[in-house]
């Protein structure tokens, strides 16, 4: 046996995985479960907690355990987010967990609550104006549309804070989780609007707030027996997984910021006061004291999923070849990426995707690319709105599985005209989830940092003013289309619940 191991996993949305590792951050093993997404009508996103995340969890663990040269000190979970997962008094799931913001059908509830509530007292109090992204809309919907439900309703989880429910019986919930629960949460005073929360979830128990690395509970030994974690085993609360992986690569001082290439783009700034924008989310960071600017696009790497189905499935380095042969600007193709709708900066569930410019000589590499283009004109669109917010970072790291290759992030410095670190080690959220493990008992720092970085992207200045114009074409392409766009969302819902 060679000392103490950290036990991370992370659940997301179509996959979960785990690390064991040393203090220190040396990987011992990993492990991974894909799982499916659950649409089952439109706007709708579901997991199936006890399938899913739990089923997840018990076989990363035995999988990982199997490998174990030492003893596990500590266990945390990251998860999907911001997540509604009902329970009743004993924990046990109502209904399947409704997801984050490509969940979409408290469209009502939110304009509606953002017209009760203002939209100047909730940037103030929670740092954001409330989204699909939100919570207490999706509790609201639960409470009018499922009253069965709400009725047996006691206990509210996400995917981390359902795990720690499981391994330690402890109703618990990170702050950073709790601050995108708006409007439930202050994130200028780090607790939760009792009054607000008692209009939209009338007696619901709010769960006992706690920092992602401190300590919920201990593992009891009903779990030990189903996981093969042993008893007693010390569970950290854990967080929202780009959060975690924010950890993994060091992002959590002040001008820190990440970008995460993956289904979805995902940035996390962190910043020393509240900071807001009616286009970004305003949330607290996962460090005591610590406060975020986080933005997400709805698509990136679902957008070359997508063009890599309709061309037969052909492997992305073939796509990525193709693509990188064809010139910048695409030879003046415009993608617009709201293939399912947009979040930060539009907030737009309704815009569609837009391909701009085609002509016949157009071929499948030119759209590849021009794809990816039009990833780096939503990340740039996002990174101005920072900078009006206050924000915008000072040091730009790039994670995920969009970073290989180099041509994606590429274009990404030559839009934005912002260089790039690439870290050594790309494992994710549960390698972060690790090093939270870590701190939570002892055995790392409170801003111990186990990322190398392995390269820097910097931006070619040759392509710049091709770029600046192409994007000006991106900014000016929504509201010149936004109605009808709106119209072809509208006959696409009608057409799918007839």
């Amino acid at each position: 046996m060679s000392g103490e191991l950290l036990l991370g996993v992370d659940i997301g949305t179509s996959s979960s995985k785990g690390v064991l590792a040393r203090p220190g951050g040396e990987v011992v093993a990993t492990a991974e479960r894909p799982h499916s997404l659950s649409m089952p009508r439109p706007g709708w996103a579901e997991h199936d907690a006890e399938g899913v995340w739990w089923a997840d969890f018990v076989g990363i663990c035995r999988e990982l355990l199997e490998k174990a040269d030492g003893r596990v000190a500590a266990v945390c979970t990251s998860g999907i987010g911001a997540c509604l997962l009902p329970a009743d008094a004993a924990g046990k799931p109502l209904r399947p967990a409704i997801l984050y913001g490509i969940d979409t059908r408290a469209e009502a509830e939110i304009e509606e609550l953002n017209a009760r509530y203002g939209e100047e007292d909730l940037l103030r109090r929670c740092g954001s104006v409330l989204t699909t992204q939100a919570v207490g809309p999706k509790l609201l919907w639960l409470r009018r549309n499922e009253p069965g439900v709400w009725e047996r309703t006691a206990k509210v989880f996400m995917a981390n804070s359902f795990i720690a429910w499981r391994l330690t019986g402890e109703y618990v919930l990170d702050h950073h989780s709790a601050s995108q629960c708006d409007p439930l949460y202050d994130v200028r005073e780090y607790r939760w609007i009792e009054e607000w929360a008692e209009e939209i979830a009338p007696g619901l128990p709010l769960p006992r707030l706690l920092w992602p690395a401190e300590v919920a509970g201990e593992v009891t030994p009903e779990a030990a027996e189903e996981t093969g974690i042993p008893a007693g085993t010390p569970v950290a609360a854990g967080t929202i997984d780009a959060w975690s992986e924010g950890a993994s690569v060091g992002v959590q001082e002040p001008g820190d910021l990440m970008l995460m290439y993956g289904t979805t783009m995902f940035i996390i700034e962190v910043v020393r006061e509240p900071l807001h924008h009616p286009g970004l989310w305003g949330t607290t960071g996962i460090l005591p004291g610590t406060r975020n600017l986080a933005a997400g696009m709805a698509t990136s790497g679902a957008l070359t999923g997508w063009l890599r189905e309709i061309s037969g499935g052909l492997p992305y380095e073939r796509l990525t070849r193709e693509a990188a042969a064809v010139p910048p600007g695409s030879d003046g193709l415009v993608v617009l990426p709201y293939f399912a709708g947009e979040r930060t900066p539009l907030f737009d569930p309704r815009a569609r995707g837009l391909i701009g410019g085609l002509t016949l000589r157009h071929g499948r590499g030119h759209l590849y690319r021009a794809v990816l283009e039009a990833t780096a004109y939503g990340v740039r669109h996002i990174f101005e709105s920072m900078r009006e917010a206050g924000g915008g970072g000072e040091r730009l790291v790039a994670v995920g599985g969009g970073t290989k290759g180099r041509l994606w992030t590429q274009i990404v410095s030559d839009v934005t005209g912002r260089p790039q670190d690439l870290p050594e080690e790309t494992i994710g959220a549960a390698y972060g989830d690790a090093l939270l493990a870590a701190r939570a008992v002892g055995l790392a720092g409170r801003d111990e940092d186990w990322s190398r970085i392995s390269d820097t992207v910097e931006p070619d200045e040759a392509n710049r003013d091709l770029y600046d114009e192409l994007y000006r074409v991106y900014r000016e392409l929504y509201p010149a289309t936004r109605e009808q766009m709106h119209r072809l969302a509208d006959l696409q819902r009608e057409g799918s619940s007839g």
